[in-house]
């Protein structure tokens, strides 16, 4: 059974320890996704400000890529995380000072955002070898389900939550969640040498030395590396392009506004997506055969925008909330198979390097995503924008798709599997 395929990765200890890190501070940052929200735009009033903040929440991802993702394969992979998460903690808490200006509020955020990349990337390189063979994609389909089901829960309490406190102490909730999450990673992974190339037995700092390079000149070589894979070039395109599927989440707040609601809708509305993902993974994983899983990937992605197109006629918040989910359903049972296929693609030197610039053009994508989203709600209004995201991400998707077609039918089978159903 697949349930039962599923709970075998929680026999691994480091696995599970990994797990419990990641899923408390996926909570605290969508609580404190929904403080900021409510917080920009209860003191501007626009859609655009509110967005442009929560595309802060992504976009500097981008250049966290560039100079911060070959830390994973430069210094320990788990001392890399733990510092990640010390210093995120620091500066989360500092955004909780009363009345802070928007400018050092949003100056904090991108270091914070900043700083996600190195962390990302240690912890995607660490997974393969934490959890071997097959247990890997049943990991990845454990941490989907189960980080969007956190989202789900932040979102869905993060409204009423900041209605009944504060902006400030969520946020303060956020920055304890990294700091204990650094606690977790410290106590429960083992410390393992800096990754070195296959025969090479030297010390760490002389391994680091000789590690894949860093900076902007790593982040041309992973992406000429990526480039140049027919099939691992598409696959991280379709996945940049789930950025305008991020879009509704990014006006929730404006979007509740426009239909007369409050903070509590704004985080059921910001809720509906991680729905969609947790709903859309555990189908994906139980009743699609692996053998077919890698060919529905560009149906899928051209196919999550549609739901989206649907908000160009106003509907209700209850019917929006299924179309949003729907959305999410199918985003995230395409993400899922790009990022399965990418990793098993990818060489175990320079994984951490190609994961974290592959993640955060993810991120990234997403915050340029949402940031046009909020200035074309401005232009005319939240739901006319969720609705061109949703074309928007339908018409490139398709483009892409057909190119992962032809890659992959004139190349070997791209490993499909993200979990075998039993």
């Amino acid at each position: 059974m697949a349930g039962a395929e599923l709970r075998a990765v929680f026999r691994v200890r480091e696995f599970r320890v990994v797990w419990a890190a990641e899923l408390l501070s996926i909570a605290g940052d969508q609580l404190a996704r929904v403080a900021l929200a409510v917080l920009v735009y209860g003191r501007t009033g626009s859609a655009a400000w509110a967005a442009a903040t929560y595309a802060l929440t992504f976009l500097p991802a981008l250049l966290g890529g560039v100079l911060l993702s070959g830390l994973a394969d430069r210094y320990r992979r788990r001392e890399v995380m733990i510092a990640a998460d010390v210093v995120r903690a620091v500066f989360v808490a500092a955004m909780a000072i009363p009345e802070l200006p928007l400018w050092a509020l949003c100056m904090l955020l991108v270091v914070v955002v900043l700083l996600g990349a190195p962390h990302t990337a240690a912890q995607g390189a660490l997974l393969p070898e934490i959890l071997r063979g097959e247990l890997y994609e049943r990991g990845l389909a454990v941490r989907q389900i189960t980080s969007q089901t956190a989202q789900l829960a932040g979102f869905a309490s993060g409204g009423l939550l900041v209605a009944a406190i504060s902006p400030s102490m969520a946020l303060l909730g956020n920055a304890v969640s990294f700091a204990v999450s650094a606690v977790l990673v410290r106590a429960g992974l083992r410390d393992r040498s800096v990754p070195a190339r296959d025969g090479d037995a030297r010390g760490d700092a002389t391994v680091a030395a000789h590690a894949p390079a860093a900076g902007l000149s790593g982040v041309v070589a992973a992406l000429t590396e990526i480039a140049t894979d027919p099939r691992r070039r598409a696959l991280v395109l379709l996945a940049w392009l789930v950025g305008w599927y991020v879009v509704p989440e990014a006006l929730a707040a404006p979007y509740a506004d426009q239909v007369g609601a409050g903070p509590t809708v704004v985080g059921l509305l910001m809720a509906a997506d991680p729905l969609g993902s947790v709903v859309g993974a555990w189908l994906f994983v139980r009743f699609v055969p692996a053998v077919t899983r890698a060919r529905l990937v560009g149906v899928l992605a051209a196919g999550a925008g549609v739901p989206l197109v649907f908000c160009l006629f106003r509907p209700p918040v209850p019917l929006t909330l299924l179309l949003w989910a729907v959305s999410g359903m199918l985003s995230t049972a395409y993400l899922l198979q790009t990022q399965a296929s990418f990793v098993r693609a990818t060489p175990a030197v320079g994984r951490g390097r190609a994961i974290g610039v592959a993640a955060s053009g993810i991120i990234a994508a997403q915050g340029v995503a949402v940031l046009i989203g909020g200035v074309l709600a401005d232009h005319w209004d939240p739901a006319t924008a969720i609705a061109v995201a949703g074309a928007v991400g339908v018409l490139l998707s398709s483009g892409v798709a057909v190119a992962w077609h032809r890659a992959n039918r004139n190349s070997e089978p791209v490993a499909t599997t993200v979990l075998a159903s039993g």
